[in-house]
């Protein structure tokens, strides 16, 4: 309790802080040049009316701290009090030496908002708070609040989501894709005049998704994002001291993106362990910096095999490698389409498959190309509920 007192001995100098994040406490809410990303705006205000806490997770400047004030623009549009919606930033450093119920407890006291009341809470970057799933446990036990919490780690999530189980929804954030990106860039493709879609494509394929960078079309920017996750995400949350190592493997691993990676070889390559190179792979595993597909088959064939790699963003991939081979982009942004069907990949006597998932949907990719006679024989032999084969944006359609 010796933080809460401090705090509340400094209350005026708190009170601010709070305000400072909640300007809808004392009057309008404006969210200026901010694009609506609907689809995902959709599953948050779905899960509105669930007890869960709705975790929102994904690579860092993604969007989500974007969505959640989108979120609260809803609410204040739907009438909820303003002085019942609460926000807080917890990478804020004036705020690391208050738990997050001491917190909430003083905007409570604030607003003199009694637990009989329903209040929303949205809690970014929450896995900075010590202890936060205990704390968020109290929080849903206690009733009467609804939270969205944001994070940026997924080990985090995944060590501590115990006490949490059975309490939260988590939401992963991923870049825009194609349509998305057409609404941030104002592009309006009528129907006469739809061949253009291909064009637009490939201008995408070399972008990506980051909504910050297709705004502004800023490289620096998406070369600080990567140095700056790999700085505070990996290298001084895992306490690597060299981190020109860090962005040595991360290079190799976006110029293997979309195919099957040998840790050993990589390792190889770096001069370090194969060991090492497992850890070094998790952690970008666990800061969405690469996405890893494991083989289809039996358990074992399953767990030893190499996995398959793709890149976080499209535009992240070829700020590493250049815009080439859009082959291996294309086959990228299918992932990203598929990925909540946890597709695995098929790998026969030197023949693959890019994707089966877990519904029995075989699907190869081949942008603007066929494929060989070995590998057309594999695909035709593999029993599947559905086959697809995907040539160009417009056989995306086929995914629905």
């Amino acid at each position: 309790m010796a933080s809460y007192n401090i705090a509340m001995n400094n209350k005026i100098d708190f009170e601010q802080i709070l305000y400072r994040y909640n300007p809808w406490w004392e009057g309008q809410f404006k969210l200026d040049n901010i694009i609506n990303r609907k689809k995902v705006l959709d599953k948050l205000k779905i899960n509105l009316s669930t007890p869960q806490i709705v975790i929102l997770s994904g690579l860092r400047r993604i969007g989500k701290t974007t969505l959640m004030k989108c979120m609260i623009k809803y609410l204040l549009d739907i009438n909820v009090n303003p002085k019942h919606i609460f926000y807080i930033s917890l990478d804020d450093y004036l705020l690391s030496n208050e738990s997050l119920l001491e917190i909430i407890d003083i905007y409570r006291i604030i607003h003199k908002i009694s637990f009989d009341e329903k209040i929303y809470l949205f809690l970014d970057e929450i896995t900075n708070q010590k202890d936060f799933e205990i704390q968020l446990k109290n929080i849903y036990d206690q009733g009467n609040a609804k939270v969205y919490a944001s994070s940026s780690s997924a080990s985090i999530l995944k060590n501590k989501k115990a006490f949490l189980t059975g309490r939260n929804t988590v939401i992963e954030i991923l870049p825009l894709d194609f349509e998305e990106y057409l609404t941030f860039k104002k592009i309006n493709i009528k129907k006469s005049n739809n061949k253009l879609l291909q064009a637009y494509f490939e201008d995408f394929m070399q972008k990506g998704g980051i909504p910050e960078y297709v705004l502004t079309d800023n490289i620096e920017y998406l070369k600080e994002l990567i140095d700056d996750i790999i700085q505070k995400d990996i290298a001084n949350f895992y306490g690597v001291k060299d981190t020109q190592l860090l962005k040595d493997f991360f290079l190799l691993l976006m110029e293997r993106s979309g195919k099957i990676v040998s840790i050993n070889k990589v390792a190889k390559i770096l001069s370090i362990s194969p060991d090492s190179a497992k850890r070094y792979l998790n952690m970008f595993k666990n800061t969405y910096l690469v996405y890893l597909v494991q083989r289809a088959g039996k358990t074992n064939e399953r767990l030893l095999s190499a996995k398959k790699i793709y890149a976080p963003d499209l535009g992240i991939r070829c700020l590493f490698t250049g815009f080439r081979d859009k082959g291996s982009l294309f086959e990228n942004y299918v992932y990203f389409k598929i990925k909540d069907k946890n597709p695995s990949y098929i790998y026969e006597e030197g023949n693959e498959i890019d994707f089966i998932t877990e519904d029995k949907t075989l699907i190869e990719v081949k942008y603007n190309s066929e494929m060989s006679i070995k590998q057309n024989e594999l695909f035709n032999g593999i029993k599947a509920k559905k086959k697809i084969i995907i040539k160009d944006i417009f056989d995306l359609e086929k995914l629905n």
